[in-house]
Protein backbone atom coordinates (compact mmCIF):
# COMPACT_ATOMS: atom_id res chain seq x y z
CA UNK A 1 0.00 0.00 0.00
CA UNK A 2 1.32 2.84 -0.77
CA UNK A 3 0.05 6.52 0.58
CA UNK A 4 0.73 9.53 -1.25
CA UNK A 5 -1.06 13.44 0.13
CA UNK A 6 -3.63 11.67 2.02
CA UNK A 7 -4.23 8.96 -1.10
CA UNK A 8 -4.04 5.42 -1.09
CA UNK A 9 -3.35 3.44 -4.15
CA UNK A 10 -3.38 -0.44 -3.97
CA UNK A 11 -0.62 -1.20 -6.63
CA UNK A 12 -1.06 -4.95 -6.52
CA UNK A 13 -4.56 -5.68 -7.53
CA UNK A 14 -6.68 -3.58 -10.09
CA UNK A 15 -8.38 -0.36 -7.99
CA UNK A 16 -7.64 2.90 -6.88
CA UNK A 17 -8.86 5.09 -4.05
CA UNK A 18 -8.01 8.48 -3.71
CA UNK A 19 -9.46 10.50 -0.74
CA UNK A 20 -9.86 10.41 3.21
CA UNK A 21 -12.28 7.96 5.32
CA UNK A 22 -13.04 7.28 8.50
CA UNK A 23 -14.17 3.51 8.81
CA UNK A 24 -16.09 1.76 11.95
CA UNK A 25 -16.06 -1.94 12.05
CA UNK A 26 -19.85 -2.80 11.85
CA UNK A 27 -19.97 -0.44 8.86
CA UNK A 28 -21.32 3.03 10.38
CA UNK A 29 -20.58 6.23 8.92
CA UNK A 30 -19.95 4.20 4.73
CA UNK A 31 -22.22 7.02 2.71
CA UNK A 32 -21.40 5.12 -0.77
CA UNK A 33 -22.48 6.04 -4.15
CA UNK A 34 -22.75 2.67 -7.00
CA UNK A 35 -21.36 4.01 -10.34
CA UNK A 36 -21.29 2.04 -13.36
CA UNK A 37 -22.83 1.68 -16.55
CA UNK A 38 -26.30 -0.40 -16.82
CA UNK A 39 -25.11 -4.17 -16.79
CA UNK A 40 -22.12 -3.73 -14.62
CA UNK A 41 -22.96 -5.40 -11.90
CA UNK A 42 -23.25 -2.62 -9.33
CA UNK A 43 -26.62 -3.45 -8.17
CA UNK A 44 -25.76 -6.74 -7.42
CA UNK A 45 -22.67 -5.52 -5.50
CA UNK A 46 -24.53 -2.87 -4.01
CA UNK A 47 -26.43 -5.55 -2.00
CA UNK A 48 -23.48 -7.47 -0.90
CA UNK A 49 -22.11 -4.14 0.58
CA UNK A 50 -25.45 -3.60 2.58
CA UNK A 51 -26.03 -6.98 3.93
CA UNK A 52 -22.23 -7.06 4.90
CA UNK A 53 -21.93 -3.60 7.19
CA UNK A 54 -25.76 -3.58 7.77
CA UNK A 55 -26.58 -0.88 6.06
CA UNK A 56 -29.60 0.35 3.76
CA UNK A 57 -29.32 -0.05 -0.15
CA UNK A 58 -31.29 3.12 -1.11
CA UNK A 59 -32.24 2.60 -4.99
CA UNK A 60 -34.33 5.69 -6.87
CA UNK A 61 -36.80 3.16 -8.11
CA UNK A 62 -37.69 1.77 -4.75
CA UNK A 63 -38.08 5.38 -3.07
CA UNK A 64 -40.24 6.25 -6.16
CA UNK A 65 -42.63 3.11 -5.47
CA UNK A 66 -42.58 3.48 -1.71
CA UNK A 67 -43.88 7.28 -1.58
CA UNK A 68 -46.33 6.86 -4.16
CA UNK A 69 -47.54 3.73 -3.10
CA UNK A 70 -47.51 5.45 0.74
CA UNK A 71 -49.52 8.85 -1.12
CA UNK A 72 -46.32 10.75 -0.23
CA UNK A 73 -46.90 14.79 -0.91
CA UNK A 74 -43.12 14.09 -3.07
CA UNK A 75 -44.14 10.99 -4.31
CA UNK A 76 -47.90 12.48 -5.58
CA UNK A 77 -45.86 15.03 -7.20
CA UNK A 78 -43.52 12.48 -9.02
CA UNK A 79 -46.62 10.30 -9.75
CA UNK A 80 -47.77 13.63 -12.10
CA UNK A 81 -44.38 13.60 -14.24
CA UNK A 82 -44.47 9.67 -14.30
CA UNK A 83 -48.16 9.08 -15.29
CA UNK A 84 -47.31 11.54 -18.43
CA UNK A 85 -44.20 9.59 -19.53
CA UNK A 86 -42.16 12.53 -17.72
CA UNK A 87 -38.98 12.36 -16.54
CA UNK A 88 -38.99 13.52 -12.79
CA UNK A 89 -37.38 16.67 -12.39
CA UNK A 90 -34.07 16.24 -10.76
CA UNK A 91 -34.20 18.69 -7.72
CA UNK A 92 -37.70 16.08 -6.86
CA UNK A 93 -35.73 13.03 -7.30
CA UNK A 94 -33.11 14.65 -5.21
CA UNK A 95 -36.17 15.69 -2.60
CA UNK A 96 -37.19 12.16 -2.28
CA UNK A 97 -33.94 10.41 -2.09
CA UNK A 98 -32.65 13.32 0.96
CA UNK A 99 -35.94 12.37 2.58
CA UNK A 100 -35.08 8.73 2.50
CA UNK A 101 -31.18 9.25 3.52
CA UNK A 102 -32.92 10.88 6.71
CA UNK A 103 -34.83 8.49 8.19
CA UNK A 104 -32.92 6.49 11.01
CA UNK A 105 -31.83 3.59 9.77
CA UNK A 106 -29.72 5.63 7.43
CA UNK A 107 -28.15 7.72 10.34
CA UNK A 108 -24.87 5.30 10.17
CA UNK A 109 -24.29 5.17 6.35
CA UNK A 110 -26.08 3.63 3.23
CA UNK A 111 -25.56 2.76 -0.02
CA UNK A 112 -26.61 5.13 -3.19
CA UNK A 113 -27.68 3.26 -6.53
CA UNK A 114 -29.12 4.66 -9.37
CA UNK A 115 -28.71 8.42 -7.94
CA UNK A 116 -27.06 10.66 -8.96
CA UNK A 117 -27.32 9.96 -12.88
CA UNK A 118 -26.27 13.57 -13.75
CA UNK A 119 -23.78 16.12 -12.68
CA UNK A 120 -26.88 18.42 -11.73
CA UNK A 121 -27.95 15.79 -9.53
CA UNK A 122 -25.09 15.34 -7.87
CA UNK A 123 -24.52 18.74 -7.62
CA UNK A 124 -28.22 18.89 -5.97
CA UNK A 125 -27.39 15.88 -4.09
CA UNK A 126 -23.79 17.86 -2.57
CA UNK A 127 -26.28 20.86 -1.89
CA UNK A 128 -28.98 19.39 0.14
CA UNK A 129 -25.84 17.02 2.49
CA UNK A 130 -23.93 20.56 2.74
CA UNK A 131 -27.08 21.74 4.77
CA UNK A 132 -27.36 18.70 6.85
CA UNK A 133 -23.85 18.79 7.27
CA UNK A 134 -23.04 15.63 5.94
CA UNK A 135 -21.46 14.33 2.88
CA UNK A 136 -20.71 11.26 0.62
CA UNK A 137 -17.73 9.36 1.58
CA UNK A 138 -17.70 7.22 -1.51
CA UNK A 139 -18.16 6.68 -5.09
CA UNK A 140 -17.33 3.14 -6.38
CA UNK A 141 -17.35 2.69 -9.90
CA UNK A 142 -17.41 -0.64 -11.16
CA UNK A 143 -15.43 -1.03 -14.56
CA UNK A 144 -16.68 -3.00 -17.33
CA UNK A 145 -15.99 -2.16 -20.71
CA UNK A 146 -19.19 -1.78 -23.48
CA UNK A 147 -18.23 -5.06 -25.15
CA UNK A 148 -18.43 -7.20 -21.89
CA UNK A 149 -22.05 -5.92 -20.84
CA UNK A 150 -23.29 -6.33 -24.68
CA UNK A 151 -22.08 -9.85 -23.93
CA UNK A 152 -23.58 -10.00 -20.53
CA UNK A 153 -26.99 -8.63 -20.91
CA UNK A 154 -27.74 -10.40 -24.56
CA UNK A 155 -27.29 -13.33 -22.37
CA UNK A 156 -30.23 -12.59 -20.03
CA UNK A 157 -32.87 -14.46 -20.21
CA UNK A 158 -36.56 -13.57 -17.96
CA UNK A 159 -39.57 -15.45 -17.40
CA UNK A 160 -42.72 -13.17 -18.30
CA UNK A 161 -44.63 -15.89 -16.18
CA UNK A 162 -43.07 -15.42 -12.71
CA UNK A 163 -40.29 -13.04 -13.02
CA UNK A 164 -37.50 -15.07 -12.32
CA UNK A 165 -34.18 -14.61 -14.51
CA UNK A 166 -31.43 -16.30 -15.80
CA UNK A 167 -28.14 -16.20 -17.78
CA UNK A 168 -27.64 -18.85 -20.32
CA UNK A 169 -23.85 -18.99 -19.78
CA UNK A 170 -23.59 -17.86 -15.41
CA UNK A 171 -26.76 -18.91 -14.41
CA UNK A 172 -28.28 -21.40 -16.74
CA UNK A 173 -31.72 -23.16 -16.40
CA UNK A 174 -32.26 -26.81 -16.02
CA UNK A 175 -33.39 -27.08 -19.49
CA UNK A 176 -32.60 -24.90 -21.80
CA UNK A 177 -35.26 -22.18 -22.71
CA UNK A 178 -37.81 -23.08 -19.59
CA UNK A 179 -37.74 -21.77 -16.29
CA UNK A 180 -37.35 -23.97 -13.43
CA UNK A 181 -39.71 -22.80 -11.07
CA UNK A 182 -43.06 -22.71 -13.25
CA UNK A 183 -42.42 -24.61 -16.61
CA UNK A 184 -42.78 -21.43 -18.88
CA UNK A 185 -40.74 -20.57 -22.08
CA UNK A 186 -37.85 -17.44 -21.18
CA UNK A 187 -37.26 -14.75 -23.13
CA UNK A 188 -34.57 -12.16 -24.69
CA UNK A 189 -36.58 -8.98 -23.40
CA UNK A 190 -36.01 -5.68 -25.38
CA UNK A 191 -34.32 -4.18 -22.44
CA UNK A 192 -31.43 -7.05 -22.79
CA UNK A 193 -31.31 -7.31 -26.88
CA UNK A 194 -27.95 -5.75 -27.88
CA UNK A 195 -28.93 -3.06 -29.74
CA UNK A 196 -31.18 -1.51 -26.96
CA UNK A 197 -28.01 -2.36 -24.60
CA UNK A 198 -26.13 -0.47 -26.76
CA UNK A 199 -28.23 2.64 -26.91
CA UNK A 200 -28.14 2.75 -23.03
CA UNK A 201 -24.70 2.49 -22.83
CA UNK A 202 -24.47 5.27 -25.33
CA UNK A 203 -27.07 7.58 -23.13
CA UNK A 204 -24.37 6.59 -19.78
CA UNK A 205 -21.39 7.83 -21.80
CA UNK A 206 -23.01 11.11 -22.33
CA UNK A 207 -24.65 11.64 -19.24
CA UNK A 208 -23.45 9.37 -16.51
CA UNK A 209 -19.60 8.62 -17.02
CA UNK A 210 -19.16 12.42 -16.21
CA UNK A 211 -19.96 11.98 -12.68
CA UNK A 212 -16.62 10.01 -12.15
CA UNK A 213 -14.51 12.55 -12.73
CA UNK A 214 -16.52 14.84 -10.48
CA UNK A 215 -16.24 12.47 -7.55
CA UNK A 216 -12.54 12.15 -9.01
CA UNK A 217 -11.72 15.40 -8.38
CA UNK A 218 -13.52 15.68 -4.77
CA UNK A 219 -11.49 12.75 -3.76
CA UNK A 220 -13.59 10.26 -3.45
CA UNK A 221 -13.78 8.01 -6.00
CA UNK A 222 -12.75 4.93 -6.05
CA UNK A 223 -12.53 2.04 -9.19
CA UNK A 224 -12.63 -1.39 -9.41
CA UNK A 225 -12.43 -4.41 -11.79
CA UNK A 226 -15.88 -5.42 -12.58
CA UNK A 227 -14.94 -7.94 -15.79
CA UNK A 228 -13.60 -10.57 -12.02
CA UNK A 229 -15.73 -13.02 -10.59
CA UNK A 230 -18.42 -11.43 -8.73
CA UNK A 231 -16.68 -12.43 -5.16
CA UNK A 232 -13.75 -10.87 -6.35
CA UNK A 233 -14.98 -7.49 -7.30
CA UNK A 234 -16.68 -7.76 -3.54
CA UNK A 235 -13.34 -8.15 -2.28
CA UNK A 236 -11.75 -5.70 -3.96
CA UNK A 237 -14.61 -3.15 -2.84
CA UNK A 238 -14.47 -4.22 0.88
CA UNK A 239 -10.49 -3.95 0.40
CA UNK A 240 -10.78 -0.52 -0.80
CA UNK A 241 -13.87 0.77 1.83
CA UNK A 242 -11.86 -0.61 4.92
CA UNK A 243 -7.66 0.47 3.75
Amino acid sequence: MVHIRGQIYKTRRRYTFCGFFKYKKGGAYMKIIMLGAPGAGKGTQAKMLADKYKIPHVSTGDIFRANIKNGTELGTKAKVYMDQGMLVPDELTCDLVVDRIKQDDCKDGYILDGFPRTIPQAECLDKALDALNDKIDFAVNVEVPDENIIRRMSGRRACLSCGRTYHIVYNPPKEEGICDECKKELVLRDDDKPETVEKRLKVYHEQTQPLIDYYRNKGVLAEVDGTRDMQEVFTAITDVLEA
